[in-house]
């Protein structure tokens, strides 16, 4: 099957309340070789507790511009507003051949207002990304993943770091790109002295393979996909974070994962 069939549109939205409420939204579009496929969950912690669902059904995409991305996903119940606080930042981190993957990150800060099930608001700072990838994602010639984003009042600091035989790193700080000696789940150590983000992974949001995870709510495509990507493993967390820099520090909430590939 040629990858040239593949394409795979996948948006990412989330908030994080001052007191660690938090919402992320996955909404994906599939179109492989005929077949066509809507994706949608929704991750919620909601007075410490962590809960997801999901949904195949087809919902309107979000009103984009530049400035705001409205959100109206009746099947998982989430109503918000996302206005953009940092300007955008779109690169393309793997092309050959077989494909690319372009990275969109609309909002790495955003001023968040939502409203989940008709009646939890939760307001505050958040983070919104469109990732398209026209290769096959097991494909990818990738071991390991680290991404996420870390914001307070002062910075928002957002972080890939793939590793394998596609290496790719890039710390973004408030838009400018930053050198980093170290990236692990638990810190980011760049090359000024002293700057490093601390993450205290505080909390567990989702663990396990994706064949375990996320794709049992997709029925009609776990049977298609390889055991490689069902075996891909990833951990993500809510951490509080604290920034040092040479002038002080700042805390915030950080969004992070960790992704490992099977091949």
């Amino acid at each position: 099957m040629s990858a040239n069939h593949f394409l795979l549109t996948k948006w990412y939205l989330d908030c994080v309340a001052e007191n660690g409420d938090t919402l992320i939204l996955y909404v994906a579009d599939l179109r492989w070789s005929g077949l066509s496929f809507h994706y949608g969950s929704v991750l919620t912690v909601l007075e410490g507790k962590v809960a997801c669902a999901s949904s195949v059904r087809s919902s309107p995409l979000f009103a984009v511009t530049d400035q705001f991305i409205t959100v109206r996903q009746p099947s998982l119940k989430v109503d918000g507003t996302w206005e953009a606080l940092r300007p955008a930042i779109r690169t393309t981190p793997f092309q050959n051949l077989n494909g690319f993957v372009d990275w969109h990150c609309l909002q790495p800060m955003s001023r968040v207002g939502l409203v989940f099930r008709g009646r939890t608001k939760i307001s505050g700072l958040g983070y919104a990304e469109c990732l398209t990838l026209s290769i096959l994602p097991w494909k990818l010639p990738l071991s390991t993943l680290h991404w996420g984003r870390y914001l307070s009042a002062e910075h928002a600091i957002v972080w890939i770091d793939w590793q394998g035989q596609a290496q790719y790193r890039s710390v973004l700080c408030n838009g400018e790109e930053m050198q980093a000696t170290s990236i692990t789940e638990s810190e980011i150590v760049l090359s000024d002295p002293g700057a490093r983000l601390e993450l205290d992974r505080g909390l567990v949001l989702r663990q396990g393979r994706l064949g375990d995870t996320v794709f049992p709510a997709i029925s009609r495509l776990t049977d298609l996909l390889p055991r490689p990507m069902l075996s891909v493993d990833e951990c993500k967390w809510r951490s509080r974070g604290v920034f040092h820099t040479s002038s002080g520090e700042s805390s915030g909430w950080a969004i992070h994962e960790v992704v490992k590939w099977q091949h």
